[in-house]
């Protein structure tokens, strides 16, 4: 049982989707106490079970994606299967789905059909193109939103073509944009005494939203920002630098009074108090010259005698960290950002840990993904079904 003290504890989550945007968005609502009932199909189930790196068979993945929720394996393609559907939207408070615009409505299973069962549902639609426009019906993954939103042209060498940012951070966006929309269509539901609504969030619009002055400066000064590697154009000095011994650092010194401070520590008096350097736009205006001399001082030093300059001076700086990094830092550790479970064979391994961090009602992990349809025969109990019932729609294919 979910402990009481979590904030999304009482909401029923029914999530009907697969892989990375639906899932995210439903596996949020998990770590924060919602009952949260994914349906999956009985022939495999989620893909992600078996994307990436596999242990005994599973995704190491699928056990962080899916922690938490409870398996239902129906044959959505079965009309009692979408009954079945149907009888837990009675008790449901979000639907999640992620399939392209109109397979729910084909499966019986459309916004009027369910709104109708239950008029204060609110149902998180998350595609690639939006449930209106005339792109709404072609396919759309993480990537072509990331494409079209405007991510993939900024992200890169401007000598080199665009390149992917290593995660699929498109459909990761558009599961926070959900979670956001539905706990706000909540807030009207339960506060202004409104009915259920659409929370229709389509990748490309989520990961636009996250572009910054994109749009009024080209439509005011007709820019058009380009990729431009590790630098921040106009904001300097702020890249990535290599120290001697092949290590690469993050240093943020764009602040005033920080690049003072951060050129007195390198033994650069003369840039510290040259007046034309004392504000961003005259530094900017001297980026190559500044970035030129910050990479040959970090490339005379090793990364320890770097960093240990930059943290006496207080200058904003990271070493840029793989995994290893984070596994033995203390403040991940501190954080509990590396969590221990256990696999279902008894060997523990490591999972992320919950973010954000509430201080009265903390998320948890509470159970790690679940087998394939582990939860279904106690779900359909719940729901009235008889084990003679159960057994019928096991032969028939519905579950």
């Amino acid at each position: 049982m979910t402990p009481p003290n979590k904030p999304l504890t009482g909401l029923k989550v029914i999530e009907l989707g697969t892989l990375i945007a639906g899932p995210f968005a439903a596996r949020i609502c998990a770590e924060f106490g919602a009952e949260v009932i994914k349906i999956e199909s009985p022939d495999g189930g989620d893909p992600l079970r078996k994307w990436r790196k596999l242990y005994e068979g599973t995704s190491l993945w699928w056990f962080v994606q899916a922690r938490n929720k409870q398996s239902l394996t129906l044959n959505l393609k079965h009309p009692e299967a979408v009954e079945i559907v149907k009888r837990l939207v009675v008790e449901a408070d979000i639907v999640i789905e992620n399939f392209r615009p109109g397979v729910m409505e084909k499966l019986g299973l459309g916004w009027d059909v369910l709104s109708a069962i239950k008029p204060g549902l609110v149902m998180l639609r998350l595609s690639g193109f939006g449930q209106t426009g005339p792109y709404k019906d072609q396919p759309g993954f993480g990537a072509v939103g990331e494409s079209m939103g405007g991510l993939r042209y900024v992200t890169g060498f401007e000598d080199r073509p665009p390149v992917r940012t290593g995660i699929s951070i498109g459909d990761s966006i558009a599961a926070l944009w959900g979670v956001i929309g539905a706990l706000m269509a909540l807030r009207h539901r339960e506060v202004n005494g409104g009915r259920g609504q659409v929370v229709d969030v389509a990748l490309y619009e989520a990961v636009f939203a996250m572009m910054e002055s994109l749009v009024p400066e080209f439509d005011v000064m007709g820019f058009i920002r380009e990729r431009s590697g590790n630098i921040m154009p106009g904001i300097t000095p702020s890249s990535i630098h290599t120290t001697r011994d092949g290590k690469h650092i993050q240093i943020g010194a764009n602040g005033d009074a920080i690049f003072r401070r951060f050129m007195l520590a390198i033994g650069r008096d003369d840039l510290a108090a040259d007046p034309t350097l004392a504000d961003n736009a005259g530094r900017d205006a001297r980026r190559a010259e500044l970035y030129a001399v910050i990479d040959g001082w970090a490339a005379a030093h090793d990364e320890e005698q770097v960093l240990a300059v930059l943290e006496q001076a207080e200058v904003p700086a990271s070493r840029v960290y793989s995994v290893a990094d984070m596994f033995r830092d203390p403040q991940f550790l501190a954080r509990g950002m590396i969590e221990s479970a256990t696999l279902p064979d008894g060997k523990p391994f490591k999972v992320p840990g919950i973010v954000p961090k509430l201080s009265d009602t903390p998320g948890a992990t509470e159970w790690l993904g679940p087998a394939l349809g582990e939860h279904t025969e106690a779900i359909l109990r719940e729901l009235g079904y008889a084990d003679e019932a159960i057994a019928a729609l096991r032969a028939g294919g519905a579950v």
